[in-house]
C-alpha cells in the first residue's frame, strides 16, 4: 500500500475526551476511529491488525481440531428465558429490541444456550462427541460505563469456542488442550510472559472460571502472582485456603494490575441440561452433554498491546500482528531519480511478497520518520540519497534500533 493512497491521516493529539492510552495512540496512528464512548470503527491499519490477531487465534484453534463458523447476532427471547437468563436482574448488559411482525429478539452478548441450541440438530449420539466449535463475532453488551478504551468497550470482537463431550474425561482433554492453546496464542503475540491462568468467579456464566490475566497498568483486575512458580490469584478469589492449596504464603506474591485477555468456563452437564442438549449412550439412554465454553476478547488484546508496546511517540507492534511487514521510507525530496529508485525498490518488495507501506509522500523526512513511529511497524526501510550512492538500503530494527545498509541484493532475505 502506498501511503499517500491512505484515506487517514495521522494526528498530533487524540480527542480530549479520550483519556485511555490505547484508544488515544490507535486514534492518532489512524488505526481505528470513535465513534462513541465503547464503540470503535477499525479503519484499514486497524483492521490488518485485527485480522493478523485472529489469524494467530484461528492456527491454535484449528490446530486443536476445532471447527470455525459465526452465528448470528439477533437472538431468541424464549431460549434466553428457558435458561433464566433473559431478566435483566440475571443479565444486566442485554441489548434488546422487538421486531415490527411481533416478539423480542436480543443482541448477542454471548453465545452459550444459541450455539448449544443449534447442536441439539447435529449431536445425537455418543458417536458425535467430542466436537468443538468457534467463531469470530461481534459482541454487544450495554455496559453502565464505557471505558479503557477498546479494553473495555459496548462493542467488540470475541473469539468464543464451545465443546460438547460425552462424559467428564473427554471435557478435561480440551479444557486442558484450550488452556494450552491460549498460552501458545498469547507467547506468539508477545505477552506470553506476562500471561497467567488464574482461578476466578465466574460471574453471569457459571460458578467459577480459569482467566488469563495480562500484567497490565491499564487493567481493570488485581491479581497476585509468583513469577517463579508460574502462580497468580485474582483478588475476588484470595483468601487463606486458596493459599493453602497453592502452597504459597501472601509475602511470596507480588499484586498487580493486570487486564483479562481470555477465559474458559466448564458448565458439566447443566447448561445442556436447561437447553435440552442431549445424546444416546451405548445402551440408548439419552444423557446430557458436558459443555464447556472458551472466549479471548480480540479487540481487548489489541488494547493490551497497545498499552504495553506503546509510548509517547507510538506504537511497536509484535511482528505477528504488525500492519505490515516493513515500512518503506522514501527520502526523494522531490528528485525524479530517487523518485523511481524508491518506486523500483517497492515493486521488488511487492514482487517478492513482502508485505509494505510505501511512505511515497511529498512531506519532510521529519513528518515520515514521526509518522513511522506513530504506526509502529517493527521494520523500516529508508531509500535516500545517500543509500542509493551505496547501492544499498538503509534497514532499521525497531526492536532495538540497530540500523544498517544492506546491499539490494540481500535486501530481501534479510526483510524475511
Amino acid at each position: 500500500m502506498r501511503q499517500s493512497h491512505l484515506f487517514t491521516k495521522t494526528q498530533k493529539s487524540a480527542p480530549k475526551d479520550e483519556v485511555a492510552k490505547n484508544a488515544q495512540l490507535l486514534i492518532r496512528a489512524g488505526f481505528v476511529h470513535k465513534e462513541m464512548a465503547g464503540v470503535y470503527a477499525y479503519l484499514p491499519l486497524g483492521l490488518r491488525v485485527l485480522d493478523r490477531v485472529k489469524q494467530v487465534v484461528r492456527e491454535e484453534m484449528d490446530a486443536l481440531g476445532s471447527q470455525e463458523l459465526i452465528m448470528t447476532s439477533l437472538q431468541r427471547k424464549e431460549l434466553w428465558a428457558r435458561t433464566d437468563r433473559w431478566s435483566d436482574k440475571k443479565v444486566d448488559i442485554w441489548f434488546k429490541s422487538e421486531l415490527k411482525a411481533g416478539g423480542d429478539v436480543g443482541l448477542a452478548w454471548s453465545h452459550e444456550e444459541p450455539i448449544g441450541d443449534m447442536m441439539r440438530a447435529y449431536i445425537s449420539s455418543y458417536k458425535d462427541l467430542p466436537t468443538c466449535v468457534y467463531q469470530f463475532q461481534t459482541k454487544l453488551r450495554n455496559e453502565m460505563r464505557a471505558k479503557s478504551g477498546i479494553m473495555r468497550g459496548r462493542e467488540f470482537v470475541m473469539k468464543d469456542a464451545y465443546s460438547f463431550a460425552a462424559g467428564e474425561e473427554d471435557h478435561d482433554k480440551m479444557y486442558e488442550g484450550m488452556k494450552q492453546a491460549y498460552m501458545k496464542v498469547f507467547k506468539r503475540l508477545g505477552i506470553g510472559d506476562d500471561t497467567f491462568v488464574t482461578f476466578a468467579s465466574g460471574g453471569a456464566f457459571t460458578q467459577f472460571s480459569h482467566e488469563f490475566q495480562t500484567v497490565c497498568e491499564a487493567g481493570e483486575d488485581v491479581c497476585y502472582i509468583n513469577r517463579e512458580k508460574g502462580i497468580a490469584i485474582n483478588q475476588e478469589v484470595m483468601n487463606d485456603d486458596t493459599l493453602k492449596e497453592l502452597k504459597v504464603k501472601k509475602s511470596d506474591l507480588e499484586e498487580v494490575k493486570t487486564a483479562e485477555v481470555g477465559n474458559i468456563f466448564n458448565f458439566g452437564r447443566q447448561k445442556a441440561e436447561d437447553i435440552g442438549l442431549t445424546y444416546k449412550d451405548e445402551t440408548g439412554a439419552s444423557i446430557p452433554v458436558w459443555m464447556g465454553s472458551y472466549g479471548i476478547g480480540v479487540t481487548r488484546l489489541i488494547g493490551v498491546l497497545a498499552e504495553k508496546f506503546g509510548t509517547s511517540d507510538g506504537m511497536l507492534w509484535p511482528r505477528s500482528v504488525s500492519p505490515f511487514q516493513a515500512h518503506l521510507v522514501s527520502l526523494a525530496g522531490g528528485n525524479r531519480d530517487l523518485i523511481a529508485e524508491a518506486d523500483r525498490i517497492y515493486d521488488l518488495l511487492k514482487e517478492n511478497g513482502i508485505d509494505t507501506l510505501y511512505d511515497d509522500r511529498d512531506v519532510r523526512a521529519g513528518e515520515k520518520f514521526a509518522d513511522a513511529d506513530l504506526i509502529g511497524i517493527p521494520m523500516r526501510l529508508v531509500v535516500s540519497e545517500k543509500t542509493v550512492a551505496a547501492g544499498s538500503v538503509e534497514v532499521t530494527n525497531r526492536d532495538n534500533g540497530a540500523s544498517q545498509l544492506i546491499p539490494e541484493s540481500q535486501l530481501i532475505e534479510r526483510v524475511r
